[in-house]
């Protein structure tokens, strides 16, 4: 099973937010998901991102993939740098 983290459109029309959520990659993007791992709200100026940084990085560290979006998004909360010396240190 090929596992992705990938956004999860809410909201309701023209007002949209997503949850960031772990998910089968053959899931329909709105369907089915594992875990919620936080939240982004693209229409407020900054835009809000919540992120359970603990569980991020155990899915990554399981083998979970990031999308283009959320990886940019990790990094800019500098999750993928702590994953980063997560696994430097593993070695």
């Amino acid at each position: 099973m090929a596992v992705k983290i990938r956004l999860n459109r809410m909201g309701a029309k023209k007002r949209p937010f997503y949850r960031i959520v772990v998910a089968d990659s053959r899931a329909p993007r709105d369907g089915r998901f594992i875990e919620i791992l936080g939240n982004y709200d693209s229409t407020k100026e900054p835009a809000i991102v919540n992120i359970d940084e603990e569980k991020a990085i155990d899915w990554m560290l399981k083998g979970a993939q990031p999308t283009d979006t959320v990886k940019s998004l990790f990094s800019k909360k500098g999750i993928m740098a702590k994953l980063d010396t997560i696994k430097f240190a593993k070695k």
